[in-house]
């Protein structure tokens, strides 16, 4: 009996995964970066409350920067890249309270989940890990 009942646990156990979210995206290539943030630094500070969002840029991180946003319970981040759009001068998208608009199209992409009304791909999302009270790592 203890045979059948591990066999029927070993499936659900190896099928959980950590994080959810994949980066297959057509329009946006996977480029490998790390960043580390204080939230104690001015640029940074906003981070510490619920619905705020940054923007960070610089060589090699992402494809054309990430927002990284507190939705109250965690942090995310997302690339600033229109998700939608071949790349092009009107392609990096900027932010708007809780949104980030896509100039290209106009397109209101959330911060929560990454996804905008009717759009096939939604915002290309990377890890985030909180190293502590002030500290996070983005990743990809």
């Amino acid at each position: 009996m203890k045979k059948y009942l591990l066999l029927l646990l070993l499936p659900l156990i190896f099928s959980c995964e950590k994080e959810s979210f994949t980066n297959n995206n057509p329009y946006l290539p996977n480029y490998g970066f790390n960043v580390n943030i204080n939230m104690n630094l001015p640029q940074y500070s906003s981070l510490q409350f619920p619905s705020n969002a940054v923007y960070i840029s610089g060589a090699g991180v992402g494809v054309r920067g990430i927002f990284v946003f507190n939705t109250g319970g965690n942090y995310v981040a997302f690339d600033a890249a229109c998700p939608n759009q071949a790349l092009s001068s009107c392609s990096t998208m900027t932010l708007s309270g809780i949104d980030a608009i896509c100039p290209c199209d106009d397109v209101r992409y959330s911060l929560f989940s990454g996804q905008a009304q009717g759009m096939q791909y939604p915002m290309k999302q990377y890890r985030v890990e909180q190293l502590d009270a002030v500290s996070l790592r983005v990743y990809n």
